[in-house]
């Protein structure tokens, strides 16, 4: 299967990295990150980024490749991750893919709307009728493309300017267009999902966040402050936390209950983003803890495919 790539997928916290990383070993290929954060040197324990033990024998790609002053975007992974891809498949290998950023998945399963770049000036007139009459965009919207309307809230003020940037550039619809010129990569994807009882993962994520502050978090997020980090970079939920707690917002035991609760919405969200692509063979791996007992389940899954473990 040369042109197979492998997704295990969830939200975060669930047992991915692990599982992935006995999958990589035993199909003797290499691993490709599809984490939005873990493209960043120097967050590696608010990221859950693989320690280097971790790693040792297994081929990372698409972590760490860009300072935390970079700016990076789903359309710059792309055409990162192309070449990777490309460069595994040429060994005869498979290459596994494992994250929880739905976008970058999406983008690589679905494709990626090539639309026509940002246009400030246009977004500036935009902003200043919505300040006007607030609620005109989404009305405008709706007039001019109802079926992009329907997908977005009237308060997701960012995808109701870009829809409209995007119509009145092109003079054309917004959803006409992405369903004519969006294209997924030329792969066949195996998507694997990992779920758990939510009250268990919960637990987990309680418990990695507390681990995260025993080993040093506030110390990496001190430092990254030092490094004037880009505001993408500083979105990641537990460095966003622990910098207003260093920035004497709130004491460091709200910043963890924020980190909690932040992490637990991230993970719900992630499951319902998931929950929307098509064709995820959806594991449940509710009371197992271990990366190699996971991947015993998830490899019965691969009998009723053509890869052969």
């Amino acid at each position: 299967m040369p042109d197979t790539v492998i997704l295990i997928l969830g939200p975060t916290c669930v047992g991915k990295s692990e599982t992935a990383i006995e999958l990589t070993k035993a199909l003797k290929t290499e691993l490709i990150s599809a984490d939005s954060m873990q493209i960043y040197k120097y967050m590696d324990i608010g990221t859950g980024k693989p320690s280097l033990s971790e790693r040792q024998g297994i081929k990372h790609h698409m972590i760490d490749i860009v300072l935390p002053e970079e700016t990076y975007s789903v359309g710059r992974y792309i055409e990162d991750v192309i070449p990777v891809i490309n460069t595994i498949h040429e060994k005869n290998k498979i290459p596994v893919v494992v994250g929880g950023t739905g976008l970058y998945t999406k983008a690589m399963t679905r494709g990626l709307f090539p639309g026509p770049s940002a246009d400030w000036s246009l977004r500036g007139e935009l902003l200043r009728l919505e300040e006007e009459s607030k609620g005109i965009l989404y009305e405008n919207l709706r007039r001019l493309d109802p079926t992009a309307a329907e997908n977005i809230m009237p308060t997701d003020l960012r995808r109701i300017l870009r829809s409209l940037e995007v119509s009145l550039k092109s003079n054309e619809k917004m959803s006409e267009l992405k369903a004519r010129l969006t294209k997924p990569l030329p792969y066949e994807f195996i998507k694997i999902g990992l779920m758990r009882e939510r009250k268990e993962l919960y637990g987990m994520i309680e418990k990695r966040v507390e681990d995260m502050i025993a080993r040093g978090l506030v110390h990496e997020v001190n430092r990254l402050l030092s490094m004037n980090p880009s505001s993408t970079s500083m979105q990641a939920i537990g460095y966003k936390e622990i910098a207003s707690y260093l920035k004497g917002n709130y004491p460091l035991d709200e910043a963890i209950r924020l980190i909690k609760r932040n992490t637990k919405r991230y993970a719900k969200r992630q499951f319902t983003w998931f929950k929307k692509e098509e064709g995820i063979h959806w594991i449940d791996v509710t009371g197992i803890f271990s990366g190699r007992e996971i991947y015993n389940k998830v490899s019965v899954l691969f009998s009723l495919t053509k890869v052969n473990l």
